[in-house]
Formats: C-alpha cells, structure tokens, sequence
C-alpha cells in the first residue's frame, strides 16, 4: 500500500556518492518525549548531500515521514534562509503539488514578496500574525506543560475548509523567540483514535464533520455572539469530511477535525447531529479533541533558528502556543503540498477554485 502512493518526481544522479551511500546517509532519531515522529540528523549530512540523497531517491522523504506517524523534524537548514526556494524544492518529494498560496483560500497579508509558494507566519507588518493567549493557569496543577483541549486551544488541521484537503505542511523557522516561548504542539490522531473503544469507533467511523475558514462567521465563537454568517461564493462554502479518515499510504484510520475556529457551528460541526454550539454535534467535538490532544498523544516543539517541522495534516493536529509579541518576532514560513488526499477525494476538482472564474478570496479581500 505504501509503495503505491509514493511518487516518482524525477531524480539526478550524483558524482560524489554512490546510490549505496546515499542509501545510507539519511539518519533518523526519537523525539525526545514524544510517541511518534522522527528527527533527522544532519551532523554528518551537508544540505546539498541531503538533496543529492532525496534525487536519488525521490520516494525516501515520503517513506520517512509515513514510517514515522506523519511527523519528521530536521534541523540546521539555515541555508534555506538565504534561498528559499529550497524549502519550495524540497517540499516537491512530499506529493504532486506544492501550492500557490495566491490560489488558494488565504490573505495577501501572508504572501511572500515573491515566492508564491510560501506562506509568511509573523507577528510583524505586513503579516501581523498574533501569538494566541496564554493557557490559564500556564502549567497544568501537576505540574506539567498544558496540551488538552480546552486548555489548551488552536488544535487544527491546515485548511481544512477546502476539499480536497492539503496532504502535508512544512514549516520553517527563520525567526523565533526564545525556546521557552512560542513551541508549535502536534498530536498524533492515529494513536488516538486507536485508543478509542470499538463501540465509539464504530459510532464516529461513518460521520462528517463540517468544515470553514474562521472569517466567514460559523465558528462556535461567532455563534455564541450572534454574529451573521457571510454571505459566500460557491467556491468559498464550508466542506465536509470524514471525521474519521484512511490515511492514502499507510492504510491506518485517523480523527480527523479541528477546534472551533475551523468547524461550521451553523449547519454543523457533525453532519446529520444537533447543530450548534450547544447541540450533540458541538460536545462529540469536543470530546474527541480533548481525548486526542493528552500529553501523551502530543508532541512540543522547541524552535530553533534553521528548524524544520513536516507535519502530514492527514494524521496530526497542530497549534501554536504563547510568546512575547512586544519583545520578539516570530517569522516562520510555510510550504503546502497536496495531491494525495486519499480514496475519499479521488477524481474532485478543487472546491476553492470558481467556476465564475473569480479569484479565491474574492470579496473577503480585507482578511
């Protein structure tokens, strides 16, 4: 099954090393404290061997990241931060498409100046992406670094309110506070969802949840406020998917949902259960996000300058947590790789692209 879905993107041979040494130049290690995911060391590997390996090779990154639950972190790859098209490169042996952002559901405020392919993540102008609250109280009564929803909060999944979904997201740190601040916190909802009991399996396996862009007024907050849905394009309307999904290579099943910003509480969360904030739909969300972010399904990230997070939206949830935006900049930049979303989605066209021919965010232009 896994051998099906990597695909072949073209590969160099190199004229310093053998395919043997290639083969073996890629290592990889725990991550301390967490049950799934992988590092990959670079001590002993240059970037540009690194390259030279994936051309080789141009399955192993794939491989790599399904063997390792969806999670893979590498670090020292300053060099991308002189040459960013290297993220852009190497997001290329992650699936058939890397995105264009200026095509897809997302404000110019996040667009790179010149790279259509990456996604700018800073508190600082133009982005002036804000850090989100801290958890209170900031450590859990035992002690430990907070995770659990509702503690914790911003459990998502990239771009979830498009179908298909994006596969894989990998995001760069260029910028970052200190490592006691502004860790980014990724939870495995395969491990998760194997923990469940069979009966409630049985019960979520065939439901769909409802999914939406934050700004449009169907989130759980703005429901409770009263706000009034925007009125949106076709290409713009909220998608559903599995709430459970099989994950295209690895054939294991996975939740798969978001924290409130990102789920529709007008006419869902949860197909076919009690809309609302307050209805059944709303608490199974709830229930579920609180069972599969535990500590010990999670994984924190200390940032580092150079660090490189590729998480696999198929099967992790993510959120960024707290950092001193008045003293520190955060900038951190983004790659999108889709075009293998799995049975679910085989043969459909992009929701987010109109058939009017307007531009993706049409109309919400002031995101």
């Amino acid at each position: 099954m896994v051998h099906a879905c990597l695909l072949a993107r073209g590969s160099s041979s190199s004229a310093n090393a053998s395919p043997l040494e290639l083969s073996i130049a890629i290592v990889t290690h725990t991550l301390p404290g967490a049950s799934f995911g992988a590092g990959l060391d670079l001590t002993k590997l240059s970037v540009q061997r690194l390259f030279d390996t994936l051309e080789q090779e141009p399955e192993r990154l794939s491989q790599l990241l399904n063997d390792s639950g969806g999670l893979l972190v590498i670090r020292r790859l300053n060099a991308i931060i002189d040459d960013p098209q290297l993220l852009v490169r190497l997001s290329r042996f992650l699936g058939p498409e890397v995105e264009d952002y200026y095509q897809t559901l997302t404000g110019k405020r996040f667009f790179h100046d010149s790279i259509p392919e990456l996604l700018v993540l800073s508190n600082r102008p133009p982005c002036n992406h804000p850090p989100p609250a801290r958890p209170d109280p900031e450590v859990e009564p035992i002690g430990i670094f907070p995770t659990r929803f509702p503690h914790r909060r911003g459990w998502h999944t990239d771009q979830s309110y498009r179908r298909p979904p994006p596969d894989v997201s990998l995001l760069f740190a260029v910028q970052c506070p200190p490592a006691d601040q502004g860790q980014t916190l990724y939870a495995d909802t395969t491990a998760a969802y194997e923990a469940l009991d069979a009966f409630f399996k049985k019960q979520i396996d065939k439901l769909y949840g409802i999914h939406a862009p934050s700004w449009i007024g169907r989130s759980e907050r703005a429901v409770r406020a009263g706000e009034t849905p925007a009125t949106l394009l076709p290409h713009q309307r909220p998608q559903r998917h599995p709430l459970v999904r099989v994950h295209p290579c690895t054939g294991r099943r996975a939740l798969y949902l978001c924290e409130d910003g990102q789920m529709d509480y007008v006419d869902g969360p949860i197909e076919g259960m009690e809309r609302g904030p307050d209805g059944a739909g709303a608490r199974l969300v709830r229930e579920l996000l609180e069972h599969a972010t535990q500590s010990m399904f999670c994984y924190r990230h200390e940032w580092q300058v150079g660090d490189l997070v590729i998480g696999d939206n198929r099967c992790l949830l993510h959120a960024p947590t707290w950092y001193d935006a008045d003293t520190y900049t955060r900038l951190m930049w983004r790659t999108t790789v889709m075009g293998n979303a799995g049975a679910e989605y085989a043969g459909e066209e992009k929701s987010w692209i109109s058939s009017q021919g307007y531009q993706p965010m049409h109309g919400m232009e002031d995101v």
